[in-house]
């Protein structure tokens, strides 16, 4: 029975000791080495005493040193959490505020930027570190984890301006891991490239199946993303034959034909996707440059562990059409349940979308009040103590039973006496000719709907349009065109910088 996620790199060290592991614009590392620098980490952290199950920030540009940091940490028998470097100064205070770390991981360099922040630890500075090829220390740490030990905890946005750190386990992501590369095949022969941030859940798809299988992951350059030519030439340059990107990553390359003048189809078999809506239009120009590759669109929050849904786009769509969130992975169940907590099984019945399973965090850190309000008893189960996750998500079931997204709970709007969900908006929106990128939100003060588009069209031509595919009532009392659409540093369109212009 495994009980930590260390045992894949333990493995990968021993049997595939000289092939690439991680790359990134500086650095190559082979598994060996990941494993001996990370060993080497975890010595000093043990030395200094610091210790057991405590969290350990990271603090260092995106890299291979933040992915080698992680695993030190873990072999300390610790957890971790990382800070990007480029955050706000006041995000980082308030994460700070909530998860009292007493170490920071970082390079002399960034140490005196982190001086400025409301800490007073010690620091370990990751280029001081000598590679260790074991130690005895170490291994008494690690035979003393458990499954239900923390790995990590990532920070989400707070609605009270305060950051929740998603409390995950070694087995949630034992369980994810262990889908995921069953599910599509990896092996030691892929080459994944990376686009998430490290303080993203979506990048822990491509940290742990890379280093359970043996597969190459390439740290892509963030610069790239607004080129999507010379991405793609990354990619074929690289041989990466396996991405797992927001759908945003992707519509930026659909949008600027970057499909036309480089021939991907050779390379990339596979396609994942995550973190917001796909739309049908975009992802219908990928399927058509790349024919055989498989494509699948993951659904889920950082509160599982990444993802709890998967469909593997197995038919023809409209770009018209919802793309599904498909089915739950194996071992999760999925409950949609309407307002009165009833459980909703027929097609078209809107509910909010709930998940108990493996995959649940174990709560927010430090956060009893939203823990209590987030993981709560499964109400169909009055029998014992049965935690579930109440997402906000609203889902329906599609006529072959496959769950398909609307919107956030907080998306759904009264408007002239309807209950509107603005992901359906969207949905009809992005399926025009000539747009991208669209974002619907509601101006309470003028009680209208407010449509965001990358493109110059007028508000009758679109509602002219909008009008064969949504009632009347859900059509734009506004139309804001953004040529460049705002997006966050998870790569998804920024809401809260759109509703500023409302």
């Amino acid at each position: 029975m495994q009980s930590n996620v260390l045992e894949w790199l333990e493995y990968t060290a021993k049997y595939m000791p000289e092939k690439t592991a991680l790359v990134d614009e500086q650095e190559l590392l082979t598994f060996r080495e990941y494993h001996d620098k990370s060993i080497g980490i975890a010595e000093e952290i043990l030395r200094s005493g610091y210790g057991p199950k405590k969290p350990v920030v990271v603090y260092i540009e995106k890299s291979v040193k933040v992915l080698v940091s992680f695993m030190g940490i873990a072999y300390s028998g610790n957890f971790y959490s990382p800070i990007d470097t480029e955050m706000p100064a006041t995000r980082v205070n308030k994460i700070l505020e909530v998860l009292k770390p007493e170490l920071v991981i970082t390079t002399k360099v960034l140490a005196d930027e982190f001086k400025a922040f409301a800490y007073q630890g010690r620091f370990l500075f990751y280029e001081e570190i000598e590679e260790r090829e074991e130690s005895e220390k170490v291994q008494n740490a690690v035979d003393s984890i458990i499954d239900t030990d923390l790995l990590y905890v990532l920070f989400t946005s707070g609605s009270t301006g305060v950051p929740k750190g998603v409390c995950i386990t070694h087995g949630s992501v034992i369980d994810y891991i262990d889908w995921v590369t069953k599910t599509f095949e990896i092996t030691e022969k892929d080459v994944l490239g990376n686009q998430a941030p490290f303080y993203f859940d979506n990048s822990i798809l491509d940290i742990y199946s890379t280093m359970k299988t043996g597969a190459a992951l390439y740290i892509i350059p963030q610069k790239l993303f607004s080129q999507p030519v010379p991405l793609l030439e990354y990619l074929k340059e690289h041989g990466v034959n396996t991405i797992f990107w927001v759908p945003s990553a992707l519509i930026v390359v659909s949008k600027l034909r970057a499909l036309k003048n480089v021939d991907t189809k050779g390379i990339l078999r596979r396609v994942l996707f995550c973190g917001e809506v796909m739309p049908n239009k975009q992802l219908n120009i990928w399927r058509k440059f790349l024919p055989d590759a498989v494509f699948a669109n993951l659904y889920g929050p950082t509160e599982i562990t990444d993802a709890c849904t998967c469909y593997i786009v197995d038919r023809a769509f409209g770009d018209e059409e919802p793309l599904p969130i498909g089915f739950p992975m194996r071992n999760t169940d999925i409950m949609v349940l309407d307002d009165e907590d009833h459980l909703v099984t027929e097609p078209e019945i809107v509910g909010e979308l709930c998940v108990r399973g493996t995959g649940l965090a174990r709560g927010y850190y430090r956060n009893p009040e939203k823990t209590q309000a987030a993981f709560v008893q499964n109400p169909l189960n009055d029998a014992y103590e049965e935690k579930i996750y109440r997402t906000g998500d609203l889902v329906k079931y599609n006529e072959r039973h496959e769950l398909i997204y609307l919107s956030r709970k907080d998306f759904q709007i009264k408007h002239m006496g309807h209950r509107i969900e603005l992901g359906e908006i969207e949905t009809a929106v992005s399926s025009l000719p000539g747009i991208s990128l669209c974002c619907c939100l509601y101006d309470e003060r003028h009680s209208r709907i407010v449509l965001f588009i990358d493109q110059e069209r007028k508000k009758d031509e679109i509602n002219g349009q909008l009008k064969t595919m949504i009632p009347e009532y859900m059509l734009p009392g506004k139309v804001i065109v953004k040529e460049e659409m705002p997006i966050n540093a998870n790569g998804k369109i920024d809401r809260v910088r759109l509703k500023e212009l409302l």
